[in-house]
């Protein structure tokens, strides 16, 4: 990665003190103050630290913003804290981020989580709404996030997104006055950069993999997983039904049994040596179940690659 503006993030510790780490990178216009539910139910296996990219939450302001610079920040983070390889997830921009980490920096990743997002260029969809209604709020006149939600209205029809937007004004308690937590002018005048994918044609992750994906959402679609698994040849997909954009949010319980389940280098080793195996026996879905030694994975064929999917619990997660 090509050097960047040094910018030091703010990150949340949301427990779990002693077990292994796990940094979570949020979405755009979102911070880790976001993940502080989820997060706390994920420390019962992991250290999770939630970190704020530039120009969002707590974190500095750049005039800079890239994929490539915010993956240097979070590879900078890990240096200043002496996390030498984690488990990373990242929830759709932060997903991006997370994708690139692994990419470009594999040895430092040891399990990847990507909450609905796809290594592919967006379309800007509602966006573009949202950053207007967000560009059109007048600060000066502002009283309260109540009255920024209902002026956010005519833009933004879904309350949620509008309590969600809400969440980045702050008040001054001494002037009484709103001003934004995130850098407004820069992340609109970026934003068709960030719909972009994250990744160069020739970036893959060997390493374990999860796609969780939310079944209401239109940002991964089945169309996507030849591409996913071009970049990331032993990704798993999961898709939690009820839940939207945000399934970290939507389907809380549902997410943190999928994404936390874990995956260590170990047991995806002993997966590999199942595939392998099968393969040199020229075996199809059923000769590569019976000949897998785990016994309770299931391999999947999909145009001449293997997705491993397995229970909890078992020796593949």
């Amino acid at each position: 990665m090509r050097e960047t503006e040094r910018v030091i993030l703010f990150h949340r510790d949301l427990g779990g003190a002693g077990k292994p780490p796990l940094i979570v990178l949020h979405g755009l216009l979102g911070s880790s103050r976001n993940w502080q539910s989820t997060g706390a139910d994920l420390a019962a296996r992991y250290h999770v630290y939630a970190l704020d990219l530039r120009n969002h939450g707590r974190s500095p302001h750049s005039a800079e913003m890239t994929f490539d610079a915010m993956a240097a920040d979070v590879l900078e983070w890990m240096d200043a804290h002496g996390i030498s390889r984690t488990a990373l997830m990242g929830h759709s921009m932060g997903g991006k981020v997370a994708m690139l980490v692994a990419c470009r920096q594999p040895e430092r990743v040891e399990r990847l989580v990507v909450v609905d997002v796809a290594p592919k260029d967006y379309e800007l969809m509602g966006h573009s709404n949202d950053f207007a209604a967000l560009n059109e709020l007048d600060l000066r006149t502002l009283q309260s996030r109540g009255e920024a939600e209902m002026r956010f209205e005519a833009r933004v029809p879904s309350l949620g997104m509008r309590k969600f937007l809400a969440t980045n004004l702050e008040r001054d308690p001494e002037t009484n006055t709103w001003s934004w937590i995130v850098n407004l002018p820069v992340l609109t005048t970026t934003l068709p950069e960030m719909a972009k994918t994250s990744l160069g044609a020739s970036d893959c992750f060997g390493g374990p993999t999860l796609f969780v994906i939310g079944g209401k959402s239109r940002y991964v679609e089945p169309t996507d997983h030849a591409q996913i698994l071009s970049c990331f040849p032993l990704a798993k997909f999961v898709v939690i039904a009820e839940a939207r954009h945000n399934p970290h949010m939507d389907s809380r319980v549902e997410f943190v049994r999928a994404a936390g389940g874990g995956a260590t280098s170990r047991g995806w080793a002993r997966c590999l040596r199942a595939v392998r195996v099968a393969t040199a026996r020229g075996a199809g879905p059923r000769g590569a179940h019976n000949f897998t030694p785990v016994i309770l994975a299931q391999l999947h064929w999909t145009e001449r690659r293997v997705r491993i999917r397995a229970p909890l619990g078992s020796g593949c997660l």
